[in-house]
């Protein structure tokens, strides 16, 4: 079978049997794209079967210019990719067993304090429909600690506002439910009656946010909002949309949220991946130590 078939049977089955997410759909697609480009200009194979493990070594060597957390997603690409061409006997063996995923540091996510939060929130005044429609949606993710795909999908039959709480649909079609507090329902609710629905001019519109077209708001628009947001407010760290979803969990976590209730609001399978927020706070609790502990900064040479 040619590569190129075999990599479009693939996309149907990741579409009709797993139902993955677009965003996901796109990178396993464009992971495997490369590869067969690859192989391609290099070996000049065009069919399936003549792939080696010998082609994917020279492929992965020619990662190394790459992170090590890149290198792991084209890894993992190719794995599934392969899994699913020995289950549908398009080949014989699955040739990605050999290779290992590269080792990497775990790097702790990047919070903003409290302060910094607020300062963020605060500078942005809401006076006209993009500025009301910013300031509610990056309130609604510091409210909530969705992810940005979650944010810009939402509809508004998911957020109810009397009852204050949010109905998000995450990674694998999972429903759950998110509390929300009185002061972001206020916000959302002065951007809905004075700015969102004055601009419709009765059209209708499921989305809750959406540009000036009437468009849903793109991941990569919003990232821009927020970056705009966060230098107009003197911030100086990187701040993206997962900076505001570590900043949630970090500060429940903080104020002594439990751990299995933060992973339920952050829609995590696995609470090994909300442990990472406990080193956050480890970390954090070192550095207030060395910095107001009465003796921490006593220099032993005044004993003497």
């Amino acid at each position: 079978m040619k590569c190129n078939d075999a990599l479009m049977e693939y996309k149907t089955y990741l579409i009709v049997e797993k139902g993955v997410s677009d965003n996901t759909l796109q990178a396993y697609i464009r992971d495997i794209f490369y590869f067969n480009c690859f192989i391609d200009e290099k070996f000049e194979i065009k069919q399936i079967e003549k792939i080696e493990k010998e082609h994917i070594r020279l492929y992965l060597e020619s990662l190394n210019s790459l992170s090590s957390l890149t290198v792991s997603r084209k890894i993992v690409s190719l794995r599934n990719y392969f899994k699913f061409l020995v289950k549908e006997e398009i080949i014989e063996n699955n040739l990605m067993t050999v290779f290992e995923l590269p080792k990497s540091p775990k790097k702790l996510p990047q919070v903003l304090s409290v302060e910094e939060m607020n300062k963020l929130l605060n500078n942005i005044e809401m006076v006209d429909f993009d500025s009301a429609r910013n300031r509610a949606m990056i309130e609604l993710l510091y409210a909530s600690g969705i992810r940005v795909s979650e944010l810009v999908n939402i509809q508004l039959s998911q957020i109810n506002l009397k009852m204050m709480y949010l109905k998000v649909i995450g990674k694998g079609d999972k429903e759950r439910l998110i509390p929300l507090n009185q002061y972001v329902c206020q916000i959302i609710n002065d951007y809905i009656i004075n700015y969102r629905n004055p601009l419709l001019d009765f059209k209708s519109n499921n989305y809750l946010f959406f540009n000036k077209k009437l468009k849903p708001v793109s991941r990569e628009n919003f990232y821009k909002i927020l970056k705009k947001a966060a230098i107009r407010a003197g911030i100086t760290k990187k701040v993206s949309p997962h900076t505001i979803r570590h900043s949630y969990a970090t500060h429940l976590l903080e104020n002594d949220a439990d751990l299995r209730s933060i992973q339920e609001l952050l829609g995590h399978s696995d609470i090994s991946t909300t442990t990472i927020y406990t080193h956050i706070t480890n970390s954090k609790m070192i550095d207030d130590y060395n910095k107001f502990h009465i003796r921490a900064n006593k220099d032993i040479k005044e004993d003497k």
